[in-house]
């Protein structure tokens, strides 16, 4: 048996009982004695060993020693599995010290490598430790100068996610219809996709069909029914009342009903992307947010006299947008941000006591919110960071985040003792921020923990003094860190453009049954995150930056992927 084949019949043992390439490097018994490495190993950094694992690594993943070369100096976790003895991440390997030691293997040691790379390849695609959108098929090095051979390696990446989203994900999103219905499932979502991609409604789709006789395009209300069924919980065949003394007993049935679909079918695209882990750099920064899909109808019969209208909507709530006062549904989601693809792990119905409902009426408190946005992404990654608006600007949110060991970063509306601390820096002759320590938060009359106010210059035409105040259980922030832990507010940018790309996604509809509204909004939350998969494998095989601008439109995603669901479906 060759030096190769002996790595490789050992990686093919670990790949049984391991779930990450880079455990399986780790564990790898590499036979060092066999491989001839010129450079005088009393004088080396990076032993033999530790290079020929992460030239493995590199191999297998089909990335670039540019891009290799980053990722040791951002994850501990990788370091440890090429066996690096290193504490210091400014000191891992550069790309010309990779470049070197590759140079430096004989003729036949790079042949090994060469072999073991191709096998352990394999052997991680059988077992299901690598997925094939992260192996090279395309064209790396110098062949990306050749722009068509780029355009077709993306073309096939894409086609991964579509073929993806038909076999293990839109399924999760059973209508629980009959047997017998004349419409699979696979019909209605290829339609909804299709409604997607031209910023229709059912109404305009079903219209389309019956102008072009395509058996394949069912009418409005057959469309409607199904979606609704998503949302329908068992043992419940009709619109759910909403009741004063029920209505948030059903709301929790319409977002279990959904959720439950939503949480299989990211998890489904979460081990997609398993090998890569597109979760393992230093920190894990998520953001929470509320959005709005605008409601236009009036509440009221006669606002003067605080009468509204009975059968108006339970679900939506008022907000303030460009100074106006508006009305609308509204959807809490928990997002990605910082240096990871954008991909929205949880979602959550808000309900809100509004001002034309009677006093009391039932809503869920922030608090609730975060707790449950949080218990969903923590079944997918592990969190170090959540980042808010102003409008979670509660303690029992930031307590339940503290007692779950993660920081939080929130801007806070400004009050009279903020006003004085903004003045005092103001005032000052050189100092352009400040920090007020350990400022006790309370739970129910008691100190839950302390925290830590920061003034900052802002640029935010609301922000008092064009100074912003901020708070954090970050431990004892110095005046000199102030810079960098507010500006790692800005990462959070992504949620908006988010929030832009599902509204456009998103049917039109001027139903007020909840379980459609909902449905909408996952559906098209979940083609979101479809795209954002597809920008990443493309990124990552390309070795481009995972936050430049996408390689490919939302809009030609969505296009593409209601043409091809509808071809194979």
């Amino acid at each position: 048996m060759t030096v190769a084949e002996g790595i490789v019949v050992h990686a093919e043992t670990l790949c049984e009982r391991e779930d990450h390439l880079w455990d399986v490097i780790k564990r790898l018994s590499i036979p060092v004695s066999e491989l001839e490495d010129a450079r005088d190993q009393n004088r080396v950094t990076y032993g033999t060993d530790e290079m020929f694992r992460a030239l493995l690594f590199m191999g297998v993943r089909g990335i670039s020693q540019n891009k290799l070369a980053a990722r040791l100096g951002q994850s501990p976790a990788l370091t440890k599995s090429f066996q690096f003895d290193i504490t210091d991440l400014s000191n891992t390997p550069t790309q010309q010290d990779l470049s070197y030691t590759h140079g430096k293997f004989s003729e036949d040691t790079q042949e090994v490598l060469n072999r073991t790379v191709a096998g352990v390849r394999q052997a991680a695609l059988d077992h299901g430790v690598i997925t094939e959108g992260l192996v090279p098929t395309g064209p790396t090095g110098l062949e990306k100068e050749n722009s068509k051979s780029e355009n077709e390696y993306k073309k096939e990446k894409a086609q991964k996610t579509l073929t993806l989203a038909r076999k293990h994900v839109l399924p999760e999103f059973d209508t629980h219809r009959a047997a017998h219905k004349i419409y699979s499932d696979e019909v209605i979502l290829d339609m909804f996709a299709r409604i997607c991609a031209n910023k229709g409604s059912a109404h305009s789709e079903s219209e389309y069909g019956w102008l072009t006789d395509d058996d394949l395009i069912c009418d409005d209300s057959t469309f409607l029914r199904a979606i609704k069924k998503i949302a329908t919980p068992d043992n419940s065949d009709s619109q759910l009342t909403f009741e004063d003394d029920d209505s948030m007993l059903e709301i929790d049935r319409i977002r279990d009903s959904i959720m439950t679909a939503f949480d299989a079918a990211t998890d489904n695209i979460i081990n997609s992307i398993r090998g890569e882990n597109p979760f393992s750099a230093r920190e894990t920064i998520a953001a929470i947010d509320i959005t709005h899909e605008q409601f236009h109808v009036w509440p009221w019969e006669d606002k003067e006299s605080g009468v509204a209208k009975p059968d108006y909507p339970k679900m939506v709530s008022g907000y303030k947008k460009d100074g106006e006062y508006k009305r609308g549904y509204k959807y809490a989601t928990i997002t990605l941000v910082g240096d990871h693809a954008p991909i929205v792990l949880g979602i959550e119905p808000v309900k809100e006591d509004s001002e034309w409902e009677p006093d009391g009426s039932p809503s869920y408190s922030k608090a609730d919110l975060v707790s449950r946005l949080l218990d969903r992404a923590e079944r997918f990654v592990d969190l170090d960071t959540v980042m808010f608006d102003r409008g979670f600007y509660v303690n029992q949110v930031y307590a339940d985040v503290h007692d779950r060991d993660l920081t939080y970063l929130s801007p806070v509306p400004t009050y009279e003792d903020d006003l004085a601390a903004i003045q005092d820096i103001q005032e000052h002759p050189t100092a352009d921020a400040a920090v007020k320590h350990d400022v006790p938060l309370g739970i129910d009359g008691e100190i839950h923990h302390e925290a830590e106010f920061l003034y900052a210059p802002s640029t935010s035409d609301d922000a008092n003094g064009k100074y912003a105040v901020f708070v954090t259980n970050h431990d004892h922030v110095e005046p000199e860190e102030i810079s960098s832990v507010v500006n790692g507010y800005s990462r959070r940018w992504d949620i908006e453009n988010q929030y832009k790309s599902i509204k456009n996604f998103m049917p039109k509809t001027s139903s007020t049954d909840y379980r459609l509204r909902f449905s909408n909004f996952a559906l098209s939350t979940l083609i979101y995150n479809l795209w954002r998969l597809t920008d990443y494998l493309i990124k990552v095989a390309l070795d481009e930056p995972i936050r430049s601008p996408p390689v490919i439109t939302a809009k030609t995603f969505v296009r593409a992927l209601g043409d091809f669901l509808r071809k194979f479906g």
